[in-house]
């Protein structure tokens, strides 16, 4: 099926989403009618930081992607009324100033499964996305056919963690400029980005351009993040995960450590891990065929079996 043949659906949003009753915008790929896979983005990321290329290049392998905002991300609802996160109390531990936690975050994408009428649907999430598709899988285990976790971790403190350094560097993005907010986004993905796979800063560009159009809230990416903190280790209830799950994570991440996907591999029963070298915390438009056939292949092993009555939902 060439690109030509994938339909790229409008945007859509739902209200009343779940049990905090959010609004959520989300967009369709291909045929709805195949297996439903629900795309789940990472902290301060939109649902456009899944490529439209990679979402059409899963849509070709018989899959219908579907990718949404986050709360408080895109067009989704923000939580503009909450507090301003407290970064020194929360490490001291006090975490009066979240808001919300990753549970909550899951209870969201439950709630989009409810509205667009799927009784389970396949997970694909990078990096926070992936603790948002553990949470899934651990405390919704009947919603969903396959886990598929993307440079991401357990929630263990001493795994996953970033490169520090490579963090001080880049600063704070500027969002009082859409300039300078680009310019930032480009920095930042060369820094954190895949050393074997050159940056397409002319995309990179776009994509940035396009997200302040959407949305430039920094409470926002905040709340999420200290939602990670509060959320905690997830690694024993990981082994409680029975569904067909795909570990992919870059062996050079410096913003989530390759031992977090190892980690959540040797977690969860018979999961499958795939490393790539010279991949850093980004989705390189090189590896997006790869990337796809190995979810797909996953994906349509889970459905063999869900459709075979293995479990029973």
């Amino acid at each position: 099926m060439g690109i030509s043949n994938v339909q790229i659906h409008d945007e859509e949003s739902v209200q009343n989403v779940g049990p905090s009753k959010i609004t959520i915008v989300y967009q369709r790929f291909g045929n709805p009618a195949l297996p439903p896979v629900f795309m789940i983005m990472g902290a301060g990321a939109q649902m456009i930081n899944w490529p439209e290329g990679f979402c059409v290049e899963l849509a070709r392998h018989d899959l219908h992607p579907i990718r949404f905002d986050n709360r408080d991300a895109g067009l989704s609802t923000h939580f503009s009324d909450a507090p301003v996160p407290d970064f020194p109390a929360i490490q001291a531990g006090d975490f009066s100033t979240i808001s919300y936690t990753l549970s909550d975050m899951a209870a969201d994408v439950v709630g989009l499964m409810d509205a667009l009428g799927y009784d389970s649907v396949h997970l694909v999430g990078a990096s926070m996305g992936g603790m948002i598709a553990q949470t899934i899988a651990i405390e919704y285990p009947n919603r969903v056919r396959s886990l598929i976790s993307m440079m991401s971790t357990t929630g263990d403190s001493s795994v996953g963690q970033p490169d520090y350094s490579v963090l001080a560097n880049l600063g704070s993005p500027p969002y009082d400029d859409r300039q300078a907010y680009i310019n930032w986004q480009i920095k930042s993905r060369k820094a954190i980005g895949s050393p074997k796979y050159p940056l397409d800063e002319k995309a990179t560009a776009q994509i940035a351009g396009l997200a302040w159009d959407r949305d430039h809230d920094p409470l926002g990416m905040m709340r999420q993040a200290v939602a990670v903190i509060k959320s905690g280790d997830r690694t024993e209830k990981l082994r409680y995960i029975d569904i067909p799950t795909l570990v992919i994570h870059g062996e050079s991440d410096k913003m989530i450590d390759i031992s977090g996907g190892r980690a959540t591999a040797a977690a969860i029963p018979n999961a499958e891990l795939v490393t790539f070298e010279g991949m850093g915390h980004d989705l390189p438009r090189q590896l997006w065929p790869e990337f796809a056939i190995r979810i797909a292949n996953l994906i349509h092993r889970a459905e063999h079996l869900f459709c075979g009555g293995k479990r029973n939902r």
